[in-house]
């Protein structure tokens, strides 16, 4: 699927029958030969902006998979980069990829239980939000403002919703009805919504956890028909 390196259609079925946490480490070892990885061509847009808010000294990557946005902070930080997830086969492929300036550390945990302390200047995360309900993002966004220093900052490009009707409005739909009738069958649940994620509504909880949220045109990645940028990038800073 997806590239000749890519995982096959049984291994995806084989995967996403499994946990979230299982899943991705039999997924770990082809997941940057699928589009789950985030592209460069997001990357790179993300990591200039940071470098103008920079620069910063400890960054976080929460729920950092095999190690692409760890990658966007060795660019813009000065003393120590980690990435945290939960999933080791992940973090074993991220362990591998070739050192940055520099010094990075892999831990496992869980992005609702940090195990860490209010250290980090920056904390950065994407692609990951559909793996937690609506319900759980208050506490996601507790957890993260729990380990930002004061005026610590946390960012993420968030893409502009699809137009209803369009093509990927649609896919979307009908993934996220997928995965609800395998979640309804099938234990364990594997959660992975692509909709409800809304610029209006994680602005209002990001808020609730002590943030305050500023957001940037990603003018880059294009804008769409009505002048509206394609993707925004989300600039939280804790209070």
């Amino acid at each position: 699927m997806f590239t000749p390196q890519g995982p096959s259609l049984r291994e995806l079925a084989v995967q996403a029958l499994s946990s979230v946490e299982h899943g991705y480490d039999l997924l770990a070892p082809k997941f940057d030969h699928t589009p789950f990885r985030t592209p460069d061509a997001v990357l790179g847009p993300v990591t200039d902006l940071l470098r103008r808010l920079g620069p910063f000294d400890a960054g976080l990557d929460v729920c950092c998979g095999t190690g692409a946005g760890a990658g966007v902070l060795q660019e813009v930080c000065r003393e120590q980069v980690t990435g945290v997830d939960i999933s080791t086969g992940m973090l074993d492929v991220a362990r591998d990829r070739a050192p940055g300036p520099v010094p990075t550390h892999w831990v496992r945990g869980d992005a609702l239980a940090l195990p860490f302390g209010p250290v980090f200047d920056l904390a950065v995360s994407f692609g990951a939000f559909g793996h937690f309900l609506p319900a759980q993002r208050p506490a996601l966004f507790a957890q993260v403002h729990s380990v930002l220093r004061p005026g610590g900052r946390f960012a993420f490009p968030l893409p502009a919703p699809a137009r209803p009707g369009s093509y990927v409005h649609l896919a979307m739909l009908g993934f996220d009805a997928v995965m609800r009738v395998r979640n309804a069958l099938w234990r364990p649940r594997f959660v992975m919504y692509y909709r409800g994620f809304t610029l209006a509504d994680v602005t209002a909880e990001l808020s609730v956890a002590g943030f305050e949220v500023t957001t940037y045109a990603l003018d880059e990645l294009g804008r769409r028909d009505d002048g509206t940028p394609r993707c925004r990038m989300v600039v939280a800073t804790r209070r």
